[in-house]
């Protein structure tokens, strides 16, 4: 078949199939060392394949004398080492300088967001594998072997336009809401270093107008119960784990895979609201993590899980309680408790009393607890929404890669 399955309407011919090189003029870097220095011309390499920004930086004189052939608006940059085929349009007409590591391709008569997406299509990289060197490593593609590589190509210049303007629209997208979720999790990051008292002070650096009261010490004993009532009568068979991201999440979505045994009469059952400490160690959770219930009305827990709530007619705002484990300043407190060799395959030994005997810091004004905990959910909220809005536009992008190309 040599029309996609999707395309836009109007446009019914077949596509043709070409040779790349029947397409663009394919050009190669040079063996350029770049220097590190503030003036300059900006280096591109594989690394940055995927921004065309960088840090790297050659002379101008080592430019004018290396690079006949240079990058230019509407060009298409291709990686043909290591993760070959990785394509990018050069969008600024700054003049830049690229390493052997990438082939430049200078679209002759054809759009280049079409070109460069046309290329992502299996059947293109299929071609290109074909010709990669595979005893090398990092694999390579000779230069003139991809002007070689077949290709399907709408001739219609009109239609070529419409699908390179609607990928390179949804590239933009994908990019605004990657870049907002960066940004939020930076300002995250940034607050919670902020509005909670460190090193001993009773104070927070940044906090909302109004409160002035010193924070307090509390022990966490004093503020929750420990929660150990089993799902003997199965009111929940969803499984649980703990993720440092996600939180409480359905085990079988986060590991594709059920891990809980069969009979999860035996577990604990965990009511949304109520809280868990995981006490196993990874990257992004060095001591564990302790995370509430969101999502979901139920559910249950491995009884190597410590889970908690809060005690009736305490003055306690449970989505403070969220920030504050989202800190590292509860690390300490368990540090002091794990027993020597706690790491045990990743699992700290932390026995439920000493847990309990933790402490916390603690704004004495409810209003100010109910101001924190109300401002990072809606942080958090923010931040969830950019992650969702993006991560659907990838799909759409992995499908319309699928459908509109032959």
């Amino acid at each position: 078949m040599n029309k996609p399955r999707v395309r836009f309407k109007g446009y019914t011919d077949d596509w043709e199939q070409r040779k790349l090189g029947e397409l663009v003029g394919v050009y190669d870097g040079v063996h350029q060392t770049p220097e590190y220095q503030d003036e300059g011309i900006m280096f591109l390499s594989v690394e940055n394949i995927s921004t065309l920004k960088s840090e790297k930086y050659i002379s101008k004189e080592a430019f004018e004398r290396d690079y006949k052939v240079y990058p230019e608006k509407g060009d298409i940059l291709m990686t043909r080492i290591g993760d070959v085929g990785t394509t990018n349009v050069v969008e600024t007409s700054e003049k830049r300088a690229y390493y052997v590591s990438l082939a430049l391709l200078k679209p002759n008569g054809i759009d280049s967001y079409f070109l460069s997406h046309a290329m992502k299509n299996y059947e293109f990289q299929k071609g290109l594998r074909e010709r990669t060197l595979v005893t090398a490593i990092p694999q390579k593609i000779n230069k003139d072997e991809i002007g070689k590589v077949p290709i399907f190509i709408t001739v219609n210049i009109d239609e070529q336009t419409k699908i390179g303007g609607c990928f390179h629209h949804l590239d933009h997208l994908i990019t605004l809401h990657q870049r907002k979720y960066e940004q939020g999790k930076t300002l995250k990051k940034y607050m919670l270093q902020k509005m909670f008292p460190k090193n001993g002070t009773n104070v927070p650096k940044i906090r909302f107008d109004g409160f002035t009261n010193a924070w307090e010490q509390r022990k966490l004993g004093d503020l929750v119960e420990r929660v150990t009532r089993k799902n003997q009568d199965l009111v929940s068979e969803l499984p649980l784990t703990i993720s440092a991201q996600y939180g409480l999440i359905d085990q079988n979505k986060f590991f594709d895979k059920r891990v809980a045994s069969k009979d999860v009469s035996g577990y604990y059952l965990v009511k949304k609201g109520e809280f868990a400490y995981n006490k196993s160690t990874s990257s992004d959770a060095p001591w564990g993590a302790i995370k509430r219930l969101d999502r979901y009305e139920n559910g249950v827990l491995s009884t190597l899980y410590i889970v908690f709530a809060i005690k009736e007619n305490v003055v306690i705002d449970s989505d403070y309680l969220v920030t504050y484990y989202d800190t590292d300043l509860w690390h300490r407190g368990i540090r002091e408790i794990a027993a020597e060799g706690a790491r045990n395959h990743g699992l700290l030994n932390i026995a439920p009393a000493d847990f309990f005997e933790t402490s916390l810091s603690v704004p004495q004004d409810i209003e100010e607890q109910k101001a924190i905990g109300k401002y990072f959910d809606e942080l958090n909220a923010l931040i969830t929404l950019h992650q969702r809005k993006r991560d659907e536009l990838v799909k759409i992008k992995k499908y319309m890669l699928q459908n509109m190309f032959v």
